[in-house]
């Protein structure tokens, strides 16, 4: 299968012609319907009417409205996120067709007001013979409603629109080389953990008890999508206690605090509402209780995340932070008869078991946990995208990059020898890993929301045919209480 771009105007096809790889080039109206029922991408030059949208601009097509119908685009995002990384400013959101060039400031604001970015006389023609979905549109902004298209400053907007549209060629050629018919195997469990979605309840809660602002020191969750969510609906992230007003509602987040962040709160007479992962606080509990023992305590884990930085702030003086194996083989105490070990709990399960392995051999008298340390959302996504891993030809897993279980999943992928990238939501996915591939695992981190995999589906069955199999390792059933705060 291949995809076709259509360039409905001649000087928009000179822009492309010695740009681009893709096979098939149409032009004008006459060619629609040449290549019935292939992904389509139209590419051209268009009105912006949108008060933010420049001439130069490009505009990426969610959707294409008409009168008659509206038409989704949907690998928009991934054609916005490749444009992007060009460098190029670009809007992603609806183009708008009409049966004329819209250049009065009365037909502007019309279509501005019905929500679109830009309007154009052709893509929603050229997007009739292709499969619903799969209809991409590019295009570069001419004219706007401060700079319209019967004036002479075009003479300069024309070739700076022909430029981007020039520029924008990687993006098209990669769309071209990515259009295929895929299987998606979705890993179980993935996404949001009962620690994740507790932390979550908590803010929302607060929010609807005590009203805008909450305030919650550091990220809820280390996720991006689920902290800009939050601050929309009035959570204000600060980065220490102190930050928030006397007198404040103050949630600390999933990852845990050291008991100095308590004592400040107390100090500033915060109302504080603990949203701590009740697995973390565990840890916490272990390392007080050996700390009590008069243990050196090796805390296995990354030195700089907030859950390590928590965990040693119990006992500072007892706590020796031993991120691999190899520091393992290193590190050294005065008396190695009162040694245990904690762990972070998003840690890589083999990784740490190797840590731990040298530190038993090490100091035979070592103490451990009680239970295992590592969540058991951790390791059973870990499972899981193992089992991905071995019947796909590329993973991607959905996650911030400072999230550590997320991190750890696209590490465990890669060590089954698959190419494996962590993207925060479709539009980081780049073009390029698609090519030449027929099988795609899917993942997502215990801290990323539900609706990026579904986003990151839809986006890539733009692109052909998607048929999705469920991989599920282990069913998952765990549910934390709330904090009485807001209960």
């Amino acid at each position: 299968m291949t995809g076709v771009v259509y360039t409905p105007l001649e000087f928009e096809r000179l822009a492309l012609r010695d740009r681009l790889a893709a096979e098939t080039i149409c032009t004008g109206r006459s060619s629609v319907g040449v290549h019935a029922g292939s992904p389509t991408l139209v590419a051209g030059v268009a009105g912006g009417v949108a008060p933010d949208v420049r001439a130069g601009d490009i505009v990426v097509a969610d959707e294409i409205r008409s009168n008659d119908r509206t038409v989704p685009c949907h690998a928009a995002p991934l054609l916005a996120g490749a444009l992007r990384r060009l460098g190029l400013d670009v809007h992603l959101g609806p183009m708008m067709t009409t049966d004329h060039i819209v250049d009065t400031e009365a037909e502007r604001a019309e279509v501005a007001r019905s929500g679109a970015l830009a309007v154009d006389t052709e893509s929603a023609l050229l997007a009739s013979s292709a499969p619903s979905g799969r209809t991409a549109v590019v295009r570069a902004v001419v004219d706007t409603p401060a700079e319209p298209l019967r004036h002479p400053g075009t003479l300069i907007r024309g070739p700076r629109a022909f430029r981007a549209l020039r520029h924008a060629a990687p993006a098209i050629d990669a769309w071209a080389a990515a259009i295929a018919d895929r299987e998606v195997l979705l890993a179980g469990p993935r996404s949001f953990c009962a620690g994740v979605e507790r932390a979550i309840q908590v803010v929302e809660r607060a929010l609807d008890k005590f009203g805008p602002p909450v305030y919650v020191r550091r990220q809820i969750v280390h996720n991006l999508h689920v902290v800009r969510d939050l601050e929309r609906r009035g959570a204000i992230f600060v980065d220490e206690a102190g930050d928030v007003p006397l007198g404040g509602v103050l949630v600390l987040a999933a990852h845990g605090v050291a008991p100095d962040v308590h004592h400040e709160a107390e100090r500033r007479d915060l109302r504080v509402i603990d949203a701590t992962c009740p697995l973390v606080s565990k840890v916490h509990a272990e390392v007080r209780r050996f700390a009590a023992r008069d243990h050196t305590v090796f805390l296995i884990g990354h030195r700089d995340h907030e859950e390590v930085v928590g965990t040693s702030g119990e006992a500072p003086g007892n706590v020796i932070v031993v991120p691999d194996a190899e520091t393992a083989e290193g590190v050294e105490v005065d008396d190695p008869d009162k040694v245990a070990y904690v762990m972070q709990t998003t840690l890589a399960v083999s990784e740490a078991e190797n840590t731990a392995s040298v530190l038993r051999e090490r100091f035979p008298a070592l103490s451990g946990p009680r239970t295992e340390d590592i969540c058991y959302a951790t390791s059973n996504r870990q499972q899981a995208v193992q089992a991905v891993a071995a019947g796909s030809d590329l993973v991607l897993v959905l996650g911030s990059q400072n999230s550590s279980n997320s991190r750890r999943l696209a590490e465990v992928a890669e060590s089954q020898g698959v190419p494996a990238h962590l993207v925060d939501d479709a539009e980081s996915v780049e073009l390029s890993w698609l090519a030449g591939v027929s099988r795609v695992g899917v993942t997502a981190g215990a801290s990323a929301p539900h609706q990026l995999v579904d986003d990151l589906v839809l986006a890539l069955s733009g692109l052909g045919e998607v048929s999705v199999r469920n991989v599920d390792v282990v069913p998952e059933n765990v549910q934390f209480a709330l904090p009485k705060e807001v209960s």
